[in-house]
């Protein structure tokens, strides 16, 4: 005997009844539990929000979020629902935007993420190289840490990154394709007083401030890691910095200790800005490589971008898996 449930669709209801504003509330609630802030966010006013929350919930048939003393908490199916608003909210915004481009005579665009350490060689050559063949195309370039552009390839504001899995749920949900390897440099400012020591060893550095990228960081796990190796502890004098450029800045400017890829501290040395102690971390950072959604094929333009970063790329060691 054959048992079926029929069901009648929801789709066409829902396509029906919600509008672009609700699945912009939807979205802007998955920012902020207060409703009157996402009615802020989306320009109408707090009661209009709440009526539009009510069709919406109508609409599904059944409750989206519980209401608590400081806000809106999505229910696990309006977990769902509320990731799909954001989803579609990001698309739309890349589709006007390209379309706005095209108007003006554009020729589309490109958002990607890229970790510092990938900036001054790799990525900065692709995007000369695919500039030179699209002028017009509007390319643009989000994040500095691997955790950093992973949130934003999740939450589908961009298309491709060039980083590292930095967590386990990333290894599931990304694809990665090793670009090349890094190594990983400990530097202080020129004139620094441990420039005179002839010998030097993590313990000679401990007393000393440090800039240190946030513990989500693959590099400041590498760091933390060759700490533990020599029986040491986290220094107890850090500042914790995910802005590369604002940790140039602060080493320049203090008696602080650093540990940045080579890449991005090359002109700096070069220059006389900072100087690199001879400090030997036990093992590279592990290689970079271009992250992208699994399933998710890329557009014409991205699949052309990735083409120019292995274009200009060191070979990776393609058996180590990416912390």
């Amino acid at each position: 005997m054959e048992y079926r449930i029929d069901a009648p669709s929801t789709a066409p209801r829902l396509v029906n009844r919600l509008r672009l504003k609700h699945w912009a509330l939807l979205a802007a609630l998955a920012d902020t539990p207060v409703l009157a802030h996402a009615a802020s966010a989306i320009s109408v006013t707090q009661p209009s929000a709440t009526k539009m929350l009510a069709d919406i919930e109508q609409a599904f048939e059944f409750p989206l979020f519980e209401r608590h003393s400081r806000g809106l908490r999505p229910t696990p199916l309006g977990d769902e629902v509320v990731a799909y608003a954001r989803q579609s909210q990001a698309g739309l915004a890349r589709f006007l935007e390209a379309l706005e481009v095209k108007r003006r005579g554009g020729h589309g665009q490109l958002v990607v993420g890229a970790i510092m350490g990938a900036a001054p060689d790799v990525v900065a050559r692709a995007v000369a190289d695919i500039k030179q063949r699209r002028p017009l195309l509007n390319l643009r370039i989000l994040g500095e840490t691997s955790d950093q552009i992973g949130e934003l390839l999740e939450r589908h504001d961009i298309e491709l990154a060039v980083g590292r899995l930095s967590t386990l749920r990333q290894r599931h949900a990304f694809d990665f394709v090793p670009l090349a390897n890094e190594v990983m440099q400990i530097v202080v400012r020129r004139g620094h007083p441990l420039l005179r020591q002839r010998q030097l060893g993590f313990d000679a550095l401990m007393a000393w401030p440090w800039v240190l990228q946030p513990l989500t960081s693959p590099a400041r796990q590498l760091l933390e890691d060759e700490f533990a190796a020599v029986r040491l502890g986290t220094p107890a004098n850090i500042v914790e910095c995910a802005s590369v450029f604002a940790t140039l800045q602060l080493l320049q400017t203090s008696d602080a200790v650093g540990a940045l890829p080579e890449s991005v501290v090359r002109d700096h040395v070069n220059a006389r800005l900072l100087r690199v102690l001879p400090v030997a971390i036990g093992k590279d950072l592990k290689g970079f490589g271009v992250l992208t959604r699994n399933g998710e094929p890329l557009s014409e333009t991205a699949a052309d971008f990735v083409a120019c970063l292995h274009r200009y790329a060191q070979p990776a060691d393609r058996s180590a898996v990416p912390a």
